[in-house]
C-alpha cells in the first residue's frame, strides 16, 4: 500500500503537536499535585498521563491519513508508552525523563549494527525523502549514529543534573533544533553526493 501524503498543516500538527501539549501542560501544573485512589501524583506525572495517549492518538490518527507508520515512529511510540506507563505506575517521573535516552540509544544502536554489515539502514527508511549515492548513505548513518549517542549522553547530563523546567525545555525545544540544525549541517553531504541531479539528467 502506497504512502498517502500529508498536507504540511496536518503534518506538523500531528508529529509537534503532542510534544507542545505536554510542555503547555507541563508548565500550568507543574506546581499542582493531584490525588488519585489516595496517591499524590506530582503534576510531571499527570501530564506525562495526559501525553501518552495523544502521542497514541497523533500517531494513529498519521497511520490512518497515510496508510503508514516507519519503524522509528512505532519505537518510539512503544518506548513513550512503557516509560510513561513506568512513571505513572510508581508514581516516578524519572522514568519518563529516561526515554529519550532510550529511545536515542535504541536508534544509535540499530544504526551502528546496520553499519557494522556494511549496510545504511537509515537508506532503507528515508530514501524516497533524501535521495543520496550509496557513499554519501554510509557517511550520513555513521554521522547520526554518533549524534543519537551523543544527544543520549545529553538527556542523561540534563535530567540528572538540572532542574526538571531545563529538562522539559530541553525536550521541547532542544531536541527538535538539535536534530534540525544537524540535519542543515549535512548539506555538503546531499550536495556532494545527491541523485537527484543525476537521474534527471540520465
Amino acid at each position: 500500500m502506497a504512502e498517502k501524503p500529508l498536507k504540511s498543516g496536518v503534518k506538523v500538527l500531528l508529529e509537534y503537536g503532542p510534544i507542545i501539549a505536554f510542555f503547555v501542560g507541563y508548565v500550568l501544573l507543574k506546581d499542582r499535585s493531584f490525588s488519585v485512589g489516595g496517591t499524590e501524583y506530582s503534576g510531571f506525572v499527570a501530564v506525562t498521563a495526559m501525553f501518552v495517549p495523544i502521542l497514541a492518538m497523533a500517531t494513529f490518527f498519521q497511520w490512518r491519513l497515510t496508510g503508514h507508520l516507519s519503524k522509528m515512529q512505532i519505537a518510539t511510540l512503544v518506548l513513550v508508552i512503557v516509560f510513561g506507563g513506568l512513571s505513572i505506575w510508581f508514581n516516578d517521573e524519572r522514568f519518563f525523563k529516561m526515554k529519550p535516552t532510550m529511545i536515542y540509544l535504541l536508534f544509535a544502536g540499530i544504526l551502528g549494527f546496520g553499519l557494522l554489515r556494511g549496510q545504511s539502514y537509515l537508506e532503507a527508511v528515508m530514501d524516497q525523502a533524501m535521495p543520496l549515492q550509496r557513499q554519501g548513505w554510509m557517511i550520513l548513518t555513521k554521522r547520526l549514529a554518533l549524534f543519537f549517542l551523543a544527544l543520549a549522553v545529553a538527556n542523561e547530563a540534563i535530567w540528572r543534573t538540572m532542574s526538571t523546567d531545563a529538562w522539559v525545555s530541553f525536550k521541547t525545544f532542544g531536541l527538535p533544533i538539535s536534530i534540525f540544525a544537524f540535519f542543515m549541517a549535512q548539506s555538503g553531504v546531499f550536495s556532494r553526493y545527491g541523485t537527484a541531479e543525476e537521474e534527471k539528467e540520465s
